[in-house]
This record gives C-alpha cells, sequence and structure tokens, in this order.
C-alpha cells in the first residue's frame, strides 16, 4: 500500500514512459562517450545501461514496485522453451525480412562495412572475450531494452490504447531507437526489422504476463545474429548478393512459427497480461 492508504501502481502513467524514453536515448551517447577509450565492449554496456536507468528511476519515484510493475513473474518450464524457441522463430522472420528488405532497399554506403567492423570488435579471442562479448551484444541489451520497452512503456499503454495498439507504439518506439547514423546521415534501415522483432516480444510478453518470457527470447535471438554473422558474411566478396526468395521463405516460416508459439505460451497454465489489465 502506497502512504496515502490507496494501492500502489502496477505502471507509469502513459505520459511519463516517453519521458523515460527520451531521457535514456539521451543519456546514451553520453554515458558511452565516459567509456569508450576502455574499448567497445564496455561502451555497449553501459550504453544500455543509461538506455533504462531513467526509466527505473521514475518506477522508483512514482512508488511503483518493481516486482510488479515490471512483471518480473517466474515462469514455468513450458513458457521458457516456448520463449525460446520464439527466440530462434523471430530471429528466422527478422533475418528473412532483411534479405527481402535488402532487394528492394539498399543501405547506404558505408553501413555494412560499419557493422561489420563493430563485429570484427567483438570477435573473442579467448574464453573470457567470448563471455563478455556475449554479454554486450546479447544479454545485457536484451534485459536493459526489455525492462524498458516491454516493461515500463507497454503497460503504460495497455489501458489507455487497448492491448493491439499498445503493442504496436511501443514496437515503433522501439523501433526508432534503432536509428544509425552513418556519417554525417541517419539510416532508417533497421526500423522495419526491429519494429516486427518489438511487435513479436511486446505480443509474447503480453500473452504470457511476465517480462522473462521476452528477455528470454531477445537474448537467445540477439545470440544468434552474433553467433552466425562471422559464418555468412565474408568482407572480401564485397557488398552482399540480394537473395529474395531465401528471405521472403524464412520470413513466412518464421512469421507462422512465431504466431504458433505466441498462441501456445498465452495457452499456457496461468493468467496473461491481457486478463490481468481488463483490455
Amino acid at each position: 500500500m502506497s502512504t496515502n492508504g490507496s494501492p500502489p501502481r502496477d505502471h507509469l502513467p502513459f505520459f511519463v514512459a516517453p519521458l523515460a524514453v527520451l531521457v535514456g536515448v539521451a543519456s546514451m551517447p553520453l554515458a558511452a562517450g565516459l567509456v569508450a577509450p576502455f574499448g567497445i565492449r564496455p561502451t555497449l554496456l553501459v550504453a544500455e545501461l543509461a538506455l533504462v536507468t531513467p526509466g527505473l528511476i521514475l518506477l522508483a519515484v512514482f512508488g511503483v514496485p518493481a516486482k510488479r510493475g515490471l512483471a518480473l513473474h517466474a515462469v514455468d518450464g513450458r513458457r521458457i522453451a516456448l520463449s525460446l524457441a520464439a527466440g530462434v522463430s523471430l530471429w528466422a522472420a527478422s533475418l528473412g525480412l532483411l534479405e527481402v528488405q535488402y532487394a528492394l532497399w539498399q543501405p547506404p554506403a558505408g553501413y555494412l562495412e560499419q557493422f561489420r567492423r563493430i563485429h570484427e570488435a567483438l570477435r573473442p579471442h579467448g574464453f573470457l572475450d567470448a563471455l563478455l562479448s556475449m554479454a554486450a551484444i546479447a544479454l545485457v541489451p536484451a534485459v536493459c531494452e526489455e525492462l524498458l520497452f516491454r516493461g515500463i512503456v507497454l503497460p503504460s499503454l495497455l489501458r489507455p490504447l487497448g492491448v493491439v495498439a499498445a503493442v504496436l507504439v511501443s514496437s515503433l518506439v522501439f523501433g526508432a531507437i534503432h536509428l544509425d547514423k552513418t556519417g554525417s546521415e541517419w539510416s532508417f534501415y533497421r526500423v522495419p526489422f526491429a519494429f516486427v522483432v518489438g511487435a513479436g516480444l511486446g505480443t509474447l510478453r503480453v500473452r504470457t504476463g511476465s517480462l522473462v518470457s521476452p528477455m528470454l527470447a531477445h537474448a537467445l535471438l540477439n545470440a544468434i545474429t552474433f553467433a552466425v554473422v562471422p559464418l555468412s558474411d565474408d568482407p572480401s566478396l564485397g557488398e552482399a548478393t540480394a537473395r529474395p526468395l531465401l528471405g521472403a521463405g524464412l520470413l513466412l516460416a518464421g512469421t507462422a512459427a512465431t504466431l504458433v508459439l505466441l498462441w501456445r505460451a498465452g495457452s499456457a497454465p496461468g493468467r496473461s497480461e491481457i486478463e490481468r489489465s481488463g483490455c
């Protein structure tokens, strides 16, 4: 109970949640700049922590209990398996979307090379290096981004917008933070991919009623991407060849599998976020 006798909030007011995102995004380059001399891994880790910290502070300011407000509920083994499987299917769908997109919309000059340099800098040279790289590119981003977008932003939108619109709007916000700067220009190239992934993760959060599920799916999706890139991308071959048929197949198969897994995740024992929110 709060000090005035009313029940504690279970989410931020809907007009406050965007502030958490804006302040978090603005904080990322400032925090990252402080540790940039120490290498790319600390830079990525600190940037992600800076992204989520304002939202966590606002939860405390508004008296939202962290476990309840963020839906940090334990999930059973069945939902863990379904969440991990959803991470794999979302990875396939998102890869397919990027392949189709590449055939229709070429990225700006230097865009692919920029990401190749990042992955090369993260290439592990030993077991400890591998753990740090996986934490920087998969685990910490999954935890921090899920805390903010599916733990703070999405619940604040459920009642005023309804479930479907809340998932879509929070996914748009998630997509917007994936704007990339190449040289002096901003690129929207990763926004469609991030929107689709965000919609899948948001639906998983709603269907299971727990933030743990999208965290698991997100972390596995990132880990697969990090592991597969060195195997599928050879810089010596120059620009990648467009593979629209492969992309379309992956997109359709990954989307179909994701929909089935999301349906099954919601049918597992326990109340979903939809039921608890009354939406």
